[in-house]
């Protein structure tokens, strides 16, 4: 297999603060220059970012964890609420993780639940997040209050997910190849002929850990759940950074939302557009998502 980071360094770095004590994260870590952080969404790792990670370590410290309860990071216990799981445990791992690494300020991008974990990190740090950027997302509380029927047919895995363990994860662990293929495929006009393989064998291999089939459902239950009333208590909190939202032309996303409009009530500062792409900018269209990170982020 080829080696999708040439020039990175694999690590495992464990972080405890006041909500997780000693979580192992699996990072990928390479270049020079200001740190960049970039988070992946479901359901894959960190090797999400590998078409661009190179390019933009000639200028960034770039750093790819696979976020808790993915890839090859840990999968930690739940709770009644879901808090393990809630976008405010993860963001408080990526500040942890990051000052480990000796950055207090960074810049950071989020792609799918990646870039829930990226607002929840912009909302609860703001001191600490220099500018952010958010790929083919809305806000989370947006989708929910909106979600017409076209919408809940194309993101059906918002609510099976989120429903009462071990449904989900039944069905899933039956067949998880088949179940990951049918649910990328479906997200992309190109269905996974943009994946490289070695990239696509990662996501596949983690996908059959019966652990990570249960921590994916549990951050969508967590999604459902406690998020929403983490976003509620903040409806008067707007993100304070500069804000990059791009989406994807031919993704789903933005066929039902003006999706730069969902994020001016939440932003002080957004701006963005959307990429020649499927929902998975940094495969489908690296050039493009490269380019508007380079313009974007300051090195």
């Amino acid at each position: 297999m080829t080696d999708l980071f040439p020039g990175f360094r694999e690590d495992r770095i464990t972080v405890s603060h006041s909500l997780a004590d000693n979580m192992t994260l699996k990072c990928r870590i390479g270049g020079n220059g200001p740190p960049l952080l970039l988070l992946h969404g479901y359901p894959q790792t960190g090797a999400m970012w590998h078409k661009i990670a190179g390019p933009l370590a000639r200028n960034f410290t770039v750093i790819c964890p696979d976020l808790r309860g993915y890839g090859a990071s840990d999968t930690p216990e739940t709770d009644a609420d879901h808090l393990p799981y809630s976008k405010r445990a993860v963001a408080a791992d990526m500040v942890a993780l990051m000052a480990q690494l000796g950055h207090d300020q960074f810049q950071v991008a989020g792609h799918d639940r990646g870039g829930r974990v990226t607002h929840r990190l912009c909302l609860d740090h703001p001191d600490a997040v220099i500018r952010a950027a958010v790929l083919d997302i809305i806000p989370t509380r947006t989708l929910f209050k909106t979600a017409t029927q076209a919408v809940a047919q194309a993101y059906y895995h918002w609510y099976f997910l989120a429903q009462p363990a071990p449904y989900p994860e039944t069905l899933i662990g039956a067949d998880p190849i088949y179940y990951f293929r049918h649910k990328a495929g479906g997200l992309s006009q190109s269905g996974l002929s943009f994946f490289d393989p070695t990239a696509q064998a990662e996501y596949e291999a983690a996908f059959s850990n019966p652990a990570v089939i249960h921590a994916s459902c549990e951050d969508y239950r967590a999604g459902a759940g406690i998020d929403l009333i983490h976003d509620e208590a903040d409806l008067d909190q707007k993100i304070t950074c500069p804000l990059l939202v791009l989406w994807g032309a031919k993704a789903p996303m933005h066929t039902h939302y003006d999706v730069l409009e969902t994020w001016r009530d939440r932003a002080v500062v957004p701006e963005g557009h959307a990429i020649e792409s499927g929902h998975f900018l940094a495969e489908e269209n690296p050039t493009d998502t490269l380019a508007a990170f380079e313009k974007f982020f300051k090195c």
